[in-house]
């Protein structure tokens, strides 16, 4: 099928990853073991801790209960992605429709693997409506908890401190603080840094040998399949990653006198995450969600040849199909990155948007 889900219930290869991961934490156990091979546990260990309860629960009950949060959690992001809107252009029926069809491939995988990513953007789009109502110290604690889900959401913190100052910043560090030494409860002070001494060793060993990966969508696996690993190609990846850290740092600089400014500049954020973190596998890209119902909405404003080329993107990235474009052709499409090149497009939109102080 074409979004996996007649493999369900028998999937979920990611979730059992985390049930087994929560055992362990309430054992007391060893969380990043190099025999588990593929299916190594990657998340803080404050993840592990957290998630202990969903250990106890057998896996099979555990996996259903998850699936129905998830299907729930798809629900709550179409409807944030278009709640967080400054302003409204298009029906909402029209913007869910876009956001659906553009991510849908992408909602159908996490269903698939039972992955955090829908739970990760419901976090963080929780979080920009907190700072939409100017309730700055429950979005450092959202923001906080979404590295919990998803260590690569701290890039949101230095951006939420240079827009809300130091009530922010004192609760970030404190929540992060928390995070941290949380594992002690189970595994002590030495056992909680050997922990995170080990996390780190395995996020970095395990990066190199993904990134020819052809579902690896990041700016390090675009140059690794086009350069092969290498010189070139690092080079290449830091190069890339500066650009599009500068042009986000140009739009955030330019959003004074913007109305509900970071709204956009969160759906930047949550765009550029795959393409800069080396493990951007191509569903995570559903983090993306609220870029596509930025560009559904305020289309008519971008330049006519930059309004082409997002619809031409949102149209390749949801249509790119295994059962339409069949085994070889999609293959292909894969291996050369196109959907990569497709979210770039995606940014320069959001970024154009900016440039003309609409959003």
């Amino acid at each position: 099928m074409a979004f996996g889900l007649g493999k369900l219930p028998g999937e979920m290869r990611d979730f059992h990853v985390y049930w087994t991961a929560a055992g362990r934490a309430l054992a007391s156990e060893p969380l990043y073991r190099g025999a588990d091979g593929h299916y190594q546990f990657k998340y803080l260990p404050a993840f592990a801790v957290l998630a202990g309860p969903v250990g106890l629960i057998p896996l099979a009950l555990a996996k259903a209960l998850w699936f129905v949060t998830s299907v729930a959690l798809l629900t709550v992001v179409v409807a944030l992605s278009i709640a967080i809107l400054p302003e409204r252009r298009r029906a909402v029926i029209v913007i869910g429709a876009v956001v659906v069809i553009t991510m849908g491939k992408f909602y159908g995988h996490e269903l698939v693997l039972g992955q955090v990513n829908l739970l990760f953007t419901s976090i963080v789009l929780l979080g920009l409506m907190a700072m939409r109502m100017n309730r700055n110290g429950a979005a450092a604690v959202l923001f906080v908890i979404a590295t919990v889900v998803k260590p690569y959401a701290i890039l949101l913190l230095p951006w939420l401190i240079l827009r809300r100052g130091l009530t922010a910043a004192a609760t970030a560090i404190a929540s992060l603080c928390a995070v941290l030494l949380l594992p002690i409860v189970l595994y002590g002070f030495a056992g909680t840094a050997d922990l995170h001494l080990a996390w780190w060793s395995t996020v970095t060993g395990s990066t190199a040998p993904n990134l020819t990966n052809a579902d690896n969508v990041s700016l390090a696996g675009f140059f690794a399949k086009w350069f092969g690993s290498g010189p070139a190609a690092t080079a290449a990846t830091a190069l890339a990653g500066l650009g599009v850290l500068s042009l986000v740092g140009t739009v955030v600089l330019r959003g004074r006198k913007v109305e509900h400014r970071e709204m956009l500049e969160g759906a930047l954020l949550l765009t550029v995450i795959p393409l800069l973190s080396p493990q951007g596998w191509d569903y995570v890209f559903l983090v993306a969600s609220p870029a596509a119902a930025f560009i559904a909405n305020y289309d008519r404003s971008l330049p006519g040849f930059l309004r082409g080329l997002c619809w031409a993107a949102l149209l390749t990235i949801g249509l790119s199909l295994f059962d339409l474009m069949g085994r070889e052709h999609y293959a292909v499409f894969m291996s050369w990155s196109i959907i990569t090149v497709c979210f770039l497009v995606v940014v320069a939109g959001l970024a154009s948007l900016r440039a003309r102080r609409i959003a």
